[in-house]
């Protein structure tokens, strides 16, 4: 009879699984994590009343016909060079506070021709440039 029992080896607990477990999850989390950026410039936007609105005096109106041709407030424009563009919105602004430039343009004109009266527009010191559009029917 054996009164002295044996004598049984500690138990170890491993620590290399549980290590790599602990940087995966770590890694895991690094990479899904999204960082949200603040801007860096600080902007602070003026407020606008819903019952103000633009008025028509307030407004320059160009229109593009499907010819290219350029009008001024209704009226024609002999050369539709950037020049030309530029000195007429000038001029139609003239009298007028930060007017806003409304350009109707036919869906058949090139783009090219709706970016040089926003060209001629922006280098005449407008920078309130809208586009008329038409709602499409059912």
């Amino acid at each position: 009879m054996n009164l002295h029992p044996q004598r049984k080896d500690e138990l170890e607990l491993n620590m290399t699984p549980l290590i790599d477990v602990v940087f995966l999850l770590l890694i895991f989390f690094m990479v899904s994590t999204t960082f949200e950026r603040e801007a860096e410039i600080k902007i602070t936007l003026p407020k606008v009343s819903q019952e103000g609105g633009e008025t028509e005096s307030q407004v320059i109106q160009v229109a593009i016909d499907a010819n290219e041709r350029v009008y001024i407030d209704e009226r024609p424009l002999e050369d539709a060079s950037l020049a030309a563009i530029r000195a007429a919105i000038a001029a139609s602004g003239q009298a007028l506070e930060g007017p806003a430039v409304v350009i109707k343009a036919d869906s058949g004109v090139s783009h090219q021709a709706v970016v040089r009266v926003m060209d001629a527009a922006r280098q005449a010191g407008l920078v309130r440039i809208t586009f008329a559009t038409q709602v499409a029917g059912d």
